[in-house]
């Protein structure tokens, strides 16, 4: 009882339970829902638990958008010894923000011969409480058409800078939703998507503009993302005709591929990556797939 009132009060001062004019009851709902799974956790894990890059990499900040007149920052890693173009992936955070977590799985991409753009769609900030991240989440989707053009511009920049002949994203909770979203805004674009345990979307007409091979994860013990939420996506992506895998882990809840959460399950986070990277390797690299337009 503590706990939830607690979160409701810090919920109240952020103005979550307060706002209708601004966000859509399930917007509402669904921060609660991320807000009370990540209240104990810490945004960061001991860099002891970052695995290391399969091979030498080189990072840097770069300038990939404007959004409302303002510079948009990302995290861009390379492999080191690569020449030439290379297929790019899109790497969107969780709700905490673009931290050394995100940092780290750009990091493993790059490792694996990509060019991963960690993309910031919280303006430079990166929360370091559960309540600094819900207020940045709400930000967001307060104005969900800056984070439209902020994800178009990171594929603009990834297809078109950087000359990536084929683009795919990936995120993680918060991220995994937009990386479902990112997929829908460009179905003629991406060539893969991958969403870890983010909000999915029932409506078969929306998701029958994918066209793209789409990868999910979810826990089978998630409060905010049920598995009746799950399955109904699975049939919705079914009656959609969408090349799509869904795996589900019996055990696991809600972000347990963060080695920063309490909910963290390693066996399944391994069991998880090594899916994501054979799915990327087939759909990225693999001769014959269809480049990105």
């Amino acid at each position: 009882m503590r706990t939830h009132s607690v979160l409701t009060g810090w919920l109240l001062v952020s103005g979550l339970l307060c706002a209708p004019a601004v966000m859509a009851m399930s917007d509402r709902q669904y921060l609660l829902a991320m807000a009370a799974m990540h209240m104990h956790d810490a945004p960061v894990a001991s860099p002891a638990t970052y695995p290391q890059p399969a091979q030498p990499i080189q990072h840097r900040a770069v300038v990939y958008a404007t959004v409302n007149g303002q510079p948009v920052r990302g995290y861009l890693v390379e492999p080191l010894h690569a020449r030439g173009a290379r297929p790019g992936i899109i790497v969107i955070h969780e709700w905490w923000g673009l931290n050394d977590n995100i940092r780290s799985m750009a990091d493993q991409l790059a490792g694996e011969g990509y060019a991963a753009l960690a993309v910031d769609l919280y303006g430079g900030k990166v929360a370091d409480t559960p309540e600094a991240a819900v207020k940045l989440m709400k930000g967001v989707l307060s104005d969900t058409a800056a984070a439209g053009s902020n994800l178009r511009q990171a594929y603009a920049y990834v297809h078109d800078t950087l000359h990536a002949p084929r683009v795919g994203v990936i995120g993680w909770c918060f991220g995994g939703g937009w990386s479902l979203q990112t997929a829908l805004m460009l179905p003629d674009q991406l060539n893969a998507a991958v969403m870890y345990y983010g909000r999915p979307v029932d409506n078969v007409a929306e998701l029958s503009k994918l066209k793209m091979p789409l990868l999910g994860f979810f826990g089978e013990q998630d409060q905010g993302i049920t598995i009746a939420d799950v399955h109904a996506f699975e049939a919705a992506l079914k009656d959609a005709h969408v090349n799509a895998q869904i795996h589900e882990y019996a055990g696991a809840g809600h972000a347990f591929a963060n080695p920063s959460g309490g909910n963290y399950r390693p066996a399944a986070a391994a069991d998880a990556w090594k899916r994501t990277l054979a799915f990327f390797a087939r759909y990225l690299k693999a001769a014959g797939t269809h480049p990105a337009g």
